[in-house]
């Protein structure tokens, strides 16, 4: 089949992504899309499904959880486990869109292994000596963080409306540090672990504030959508507070 040149599949890219263009934005976007581009173009060729990258990019993932476990060196590997899963991770929606097979199925899909993939990073670090507190409330947070993100997109919120210092790849860059730290360090591997731990709580908790101010300040004066969720009612701005202190900011 006939592959889309790289400029046709960035300008596809974008009407897919909320109308963001790569190819007049940060060049280092443009600069990973590309490198995606280059890995996904050969296995479009030979028509590799987009859901077998997907469920491949977990499984790469999931070797990190082993790696943190055996302690010592192998911590090390997990580095190579969570860029190999990062990269297939973008890799399945190239493949998708180069072979025109971008389906509602593939978004659910990929959503639901990246949580997976959050999972798997803070098993790991779970592994490497993190204390379960700390990690109960990353997993808290960045659960947040993507569900405030589904919901306000649901309600007409842009897909790329903002990007917050929380996002996936800095969790999973987060990690890194914790897994390389722990394998160079073996003896320090839990305080390397509840750095990376301390770290995703952080930038969680600032990427739900920005996230949270971005998405009130764009639909607080909008509907709510005419058909929301089971089990769930429209949300209804409340009425302003009427104390001495004035209307309560929200």
């Amino acid at each position: 089949m006939l592959i889309p040149d790289r400029d046709s599949y960035l300008a596809r890219w974008s009407r897919l992504h909320g109308g963001y263009d790569p190819r007049s934005g940060l060049w280092l976007v443009r600069a990973f899309l590309t490198l995606v581009y280059r890995v996904a173009r050969p296995l479009a060729a030979r028509r590799v499904s987009p859901s077998a990258v997907t469920v491949a990019g977990v499984l790469l993932t999931a070797l990190v959880v082993p790696a943190a476990a055996a302690g010592g060196r192998w911590p090390l590997l997990g580095l190579a486990a969570l860029a190999l899963g990062g990269v297939a991770d973008s890799v399945d929606g190239a493949v998708a869109v180069l072979t025109n097979r971008a389906t509602a199925w593939g978004y659910v899909l990929d959503s639901v292994a990246d949580r997976c993939g959050d999972v798997l990073c803070l098993v790991a670090l779970w592994c490497l000596g993190a204390p379960g507190g700390l990690l109960v409330a990353a997993g808290c947070l960045l659960g947040l963080l993507e569900y405030t993100r589904a919901r306000a997109a649901g309600a007409g919120f842009g897909e790329i409306g903002v990007v917050t210092v929380g996002e996936r790849p800095t969790r999973m860059i987060l990690t890194g540090v914790g897994v390389v730290g722990a394998g160079l360090l073996p003896g320090l591997a839990s305080v390397a672990a509840v750095i990376a731990a301390a770290g995703t709580v952080a930038v969680c908790a600032v990427g739900c504030g920005q996230l949270g101010s971005t998405v009130r300040r764009t639909l607080v004066g909008s509907p709510p959508p005419s058909v929301p969720s089971p089990g769930e009612s429209p949300a209804i701005e409340p009425s302003p507070d009427t104390s001495a202190a004035g209307p309560a900011e929200r």
